[in-house]
This record gives structure tokens, C-alpha cells and sequence, in this order.
């Protein structure tokens, strides 16, 4: 038997190579196969490749990114002008030297702060703290650009308040806080991340923009393939599939698919996460429990006693720093604008809604005010779009009321799990598509998904949606438009390569100074989370969510003044 086997073995091993040959033909000649059998080898392909590789869906791409920021339409000379202004205002200052050991970087457990000795200080008034910052020897810093926060705080009453932190570059910093209500307030100063993690994190930011990769799925009929895509990607790889977006010039590319063509995308999603983004010198600086957001201590008290202002008489003080509000008796108190009303009720909260037309665009932390209003408010009925959870969009709809909520995902980059590519809208081409009026409100949020490009790319995003508000607000300069800023989250290791407060930080200032001088509202988030003593999150808790919607409801219905008789 083994013999007569032996004797077949070259005709066997022919007819299984033209067998072989014949199936690789056909493969290539894929359009003269049906859909499904196509499907069924590259579904087998794919299968194949996602058991080979598990987190790593797509192979690292290995260049510079820092070229991206300049993708899309060439910035006319006064962009240019404020682009550069924007970036030269955000400057951080760096170490002397470059290249600093552990031992030598910034210490938190052996800084200490002071509280400069004013006399007696009462409310109006200014309370100066003194902070000296250590490395891990015990030796004083003779460099700046630690990344500190602060705040003022009274526990018995659920008061708090941000602090500015002043920067000496010579690694002593002053905090000044302002005296907002009597009692015992006490300090609480955090180091975040040390000036040498920032040097990290800024490197990761101009060298590593595509740390969060993502990804679309193609498909016509029972084909489909998945491919990477991300703000720009290298040309010499493979055909690219254009998404720029026509009207607003965004970029957007995904690697073209073999087999389909690029009009087939009926998705975006993350694709995932880079790892060893990191050298085993920089990882020093990113240890939970050492030097990521730790508490640096007083060399002596941590609280003084502010008088009520009735009670002793001063001069005027000058003010350094004045915040946008306070949070007292667990209720934020803003210092300009709006009064600050409360409304503890969903009739409150319909009544002031009615006839209201409310528009709520970008990421998940505006996403938490609709749900919190779908939640508080029964008569609002959401309306069933089939839309993924977390994603949208989403409608309700208070008929009794004849109010409309809504809610929409800004374009990309968003790290949502899967958006519909009919659903990939740029917030400032939303805007455009909007009548506006009395009874509109806008809402806006879009800061956490950029954290990971160059600060160009967000620059150029809200200068888009910049231009949709004032021709909104020029065709109807009676539609309210408010925008929250960035706010401050939880940080470990890991985390802080993405989402670090210090990108925020910078984010946050380049929304500020974009949108100073127009007729909108700013949401403070990044004081209203540092203001309170619940711990930092991404999605702050119910307690600072409540006092964001009073603020926002607040301005669509202001108190009114009486009028003066004459």
C-alpha cells in the first residue's frame, strides 16, 4: 500500500500545486467571483488576522506626525498671525538642562508651600501662598514648569474656590487665591505632573499625534474590510481614501481598501491605543502614588480665618486673580453674568424649557446634559433613532411644552466605539444648517479628543465652528450660545500619554482666548471641577453636573429686573 502511495506522490503533489495556482487566480480575479464567496475568504482572512493579533489590531506606523497640523486649507495671514499669537501665549517653560535624572526632578512629598503672613484678612480680600518646590535629593529646583492646581476650601460650608498659579521659572511659585466667605478656609495645592513630564508629554504630543489610531469599516453587500485611519497618514504605504471635509477644508484619510471602493465607509471608530510610547527614563516621571497628581503639604498651618468684610477695616486690595465663580453651601455661585438660579424640579426646568430649541454638540461631557434633562425632566420623551448607546444622535421631545432637545457627536477625531459615517458631522456645518433665533440654544463642548494632536489642529477646528457662530449670531444675534471648557480627570501612568490634564490645560486656554470678546457663554468646567471636592473625573459626578445645568438654564432664563419707576 505504502509503495502504490509512493508511486501517486508526484501526481498527487502536481494536481494540489494546480489546485493551489487555480485558487490564487481566482483571488486576484475577485470581481468575476459572487459577493458572497469573496466575503467568505476575506472574512476568513480577517478572522485569521484578528486571532494573530489581539490589542494590536493594526500594525505601528512609524513616522512624525507633527507635519499633520498643516493638512487642510493653507491659513490666510491673519490666521497665521493668530495661530502664532495663540501658540506663544500657551509656551511652557522648560528645564534649564534637558535630561534630568529621577532624583533630580520635581518631588512633591519634600516641596512645601507657606502662607505669606497679610494680617488679618477678611472677605474681598487676597490670600497669598508661597510654594518651593524640591527634587527627590531635597534639594531646591532652579527651574520652573512644574504643572500645579490649587484650590480654597471650607468642608463644613461646601465652599471652594480655584487659585492662579504664578510661575517664577526658578522653581518657587506663588498661588493667589481671593477671599470669598468668612470662616477657616484651608489650602490644598496638587502637583499634577513635574516640569520633566511635561517635556515628555509635549514631545508625545508634536512626535506621536496618531497614539489613538482609528479605524472604518467598508462593506458592499457581503464584502467588507476594515482599514486604519487618523488625521493624516504616509503616503508611500498604500492608496488613501480623501474624507476632507468640502465646506470647513478638515482633513481626514483612511487607508483605501483592496477591494472596495472608498465611497463603501459606513463607519468610524477607535481603533485603539499605541503602546511603548515611552523610554524606561521617561517612565520615571508617570508614577501614581510618586509624582502624578500628588498633594505637596505646608511646612506649617494649611488654614487661616477670614473675617467677614464688615468687621475690620483695610484698603482696597488688589485683586490678582479673579475666577469665574465659587462653589458656597454646595451651590456654584458665578462672579459675572447671569444670576445664578436654581431649578430644583422638572416643572422649573419645563417651564423654563418651553418653546426652547436646544442643540447640544461634541463629546460625552455635553452628552451628560442631555441625559441629565431626559432624566430630571419626565415629560421629555426620547424619540427611538436605533442610535448606538454613548454615541447618538438623539432627540426628545416635551410635546406638552413644545420643546426639542437634541444631541450630536462633533466630527472627527472622536474616540467613540463605532459612529455611522452618515453621522460624522462638523459642528460648525450644524451650525450653519440652523435658523437661530430667541428660542435657540446652543450648546457646544469639543476638547478631550484632541488632546493627542498638535495644538494647530484644535486651533483650526474651533476657528471653524468660530466663524459658523458669529454667522449664526449675525442672523440672529438673539440665539443663546454657550461652551464648556475642559475639565480636569483622573490620572494614572497610562492615562496621562492621552488624556493629561496639562493637554487640557492648553486646550482650555486656546478656547478661552478664541471665543474672548464674542456673545457667548462659557461653561467653566475646568473651575468648577477644580473648585469642588469630589475627586477629578472625566465625566464629573452628578453633584457638579446639576450646577452646570442650573448655570446653562440660567442664562436661557435670566432673572428679570424689575424696572425702576420714575
Amino acid at each position: 500500500m505504502d509503495k502504490y502511495l509512493h508511486k501517486y506522490t508526484p501526481f498527487f503533489t502536481v494536481l494540489a500545486l494546480s489546485g493551489l495556482l487555480f485558487l490564487l487566480w481566482n483571488i486576484i480575479s475577485l470581481e468575476s467571483w459572487n459577493c458572497q464567496t469573496a466575503s467568505t475568504f476575506y472574512q476568513l482572512q480577517n478572522s485569521i488576522q484578528s486571532v494573530l493579533k489581539t490589542s494590536d489590531f493594526f500594525p505601528a506606523i512609524e513616522f512624525n506626525y507633527s507635519f499633520c497640523s498643516h493638512l487642510g486649507q493653507e491659513p490666510s495671514v491673519e490666521e497665521a498671525r493668530e495661530e502664532h499669537f495663540l501658540l506663544k501665549s500657551i509656551v511652557w517653560h522648560e528645564p534649564s538642562t534637558l535630561g534630568l535624572s529621577l532624583g533630580q526632578s520635581s518631588d512633591p512629598a519634600q516641596s512645601f508651600y507657606t502662607i505669606q503672613d497679610t494680617g488679618e484678612l477678611q472677605v474681598g480680600g487676597q490670600l497669598v501662598v508661597n510654594v518651593h518646590m524640591h527634587n527627590f535629593l531635597g534639594q531646591p529646583k532652579k527651574h520652573g514648569g512644574d504643572f500645579l492646581v490649587a484650590r480654597l476650601h471650607t468642608p463644613e460650608l461646601a465652599a471652594g474656590v480655584a487659585g492662579h498659579v504664578y510661575d517664577y521659572n526658578n522653581g518657587d511659585y506663588s498661588i493667589f487665591f481671593p477671599l470669598l466667605w468668612a470662616g477657616v478656609v484651608q489650602v490644598e495645592l496638587i502637583m499634577i505632573h513635574s516640569s520633566e513630564a511635561v517635556v515628555v508629554l509635549k514631545r508625545l504630543r508634536e512626535e506621536q499625534s496618531d497614539r489613538v489610531f482609528f479605524k472604518s469599516l467598508f462593506r458592499s453587500g457581503y464584502l467588507s474590510e476594515t482599514t486604519l485611519c487618523n488625521l493624516c497618514l504616509p503616503l508611500n504605504q498604500q492608496p488613501l481614501c480623501n474624507y476632507t471635509d468640502p465646506q470647513t477644508g478638515e482633513p481626514w484619510f483612511c487607508f483605501k481598501p483592496k477591494m472596495l471602493d472608498c465611497d463603501s465607509r459606513i463607519n468610524h471608530s477607535k481603533g485603539g491605543y499605541k503602546k511603548h510610547l515611552l523610554t524606561s527614563y521617561e517612565s520615571q516621571f508617570f508614577q501614581s502614588g510618586v509624582n502624578i497628581k500628588m498633594p505637596i503639604h505646608s511646612s506649617g498651618v494649611d488654614n487661616v480665618t477670614v473675617l467677614p468684610a464688615s468687621q475690620v477695616q483695610t484698603k482696597s486690595t488688589h485683586l490678582e486673580f479673579t475666577p469665574s465663580g465659587f462653589y458656597y453651601q454646595g451651590l456654584w455661585r458665578p462672579l459675572r453674568g447671569a444670576t445664578m438660579r436654581q431649578f430644583n424640579s422638572s416643572s422649573l426646568i419645563s417651564q423654563c424649557l418651553r418653546g426652547k430649541m436646544v442643540y447640544m454638540y461634541g463629546d460625552s461631557t455635553v452628552r451628560q446634559w442631555y441625559e441629565y434633562l431626559i432624566t430630571h425632566v419626565p415629560e421629555l420623551k426620547e424619540l427611538n433613532f436605533h442610535s448606538p448607546k454613548n454615541v447618538g444622535p438623539y432627540m426628545a421631545v416635551d410635546v406638552n411644552h413644545n420643546t426639542v432637545l437634541r444631541y450630536r457627536c462633533h466630527g472627527p477625531p472622536i474616540r467613540f466605539t463605532s459612529v455611522s459615517s452618515a453621522e460624522m458631522h462638523y459642528i460648525s456645518n450644524e451650525l450653519d444648517g440652523l435658523q437661530g433665533g430667541p428660542d435657540t440654544v446652543i450648546v457646544i463642548s469639543i476638547w478631550s479628543h484632541f488632546s493627542t494632536f498638535p495644538v494647530q489642529v484644535y486651533i483650526r477646528r474651533l476657528r471653524h465652528i468660530r466663524r459658523a457662530v458669529l454667522r449664526l449670531l449675525n442672523r440672529e444675534p438673539g440665539t443663546l450660545v454657550l461652551i464648556r471648557t475642559a475639565n480636569l480627570q483622573k490620572l494614572d501612568p497610562e492615562s496621562s500619554l492621552f488624556n493629561s490634564d496639562w493637554f487640557s490645560q492648553q486646550l482650555d486656554a486656546v478656547l478661552r482666548a478664541m471665543f474672548k470678546g464674542l456673545n457667548v457663554e462659557l461653561v467653566d468646567a475646568w473651575e468648577m471641577t477644580l473648585a469642588h471636592h469630589h475627586p477629578h473625573q472625566l465625566h464629573p459626578p452628578p453633584d457638579i453636573i446639576s450646577n452646570m445645568v442650573n448655570f446653562i438654564l440660567s442664562h436661557v432664563c435670566p432673572v428679570r429686573r424689575k424696572r425702576r419707576r420714575l
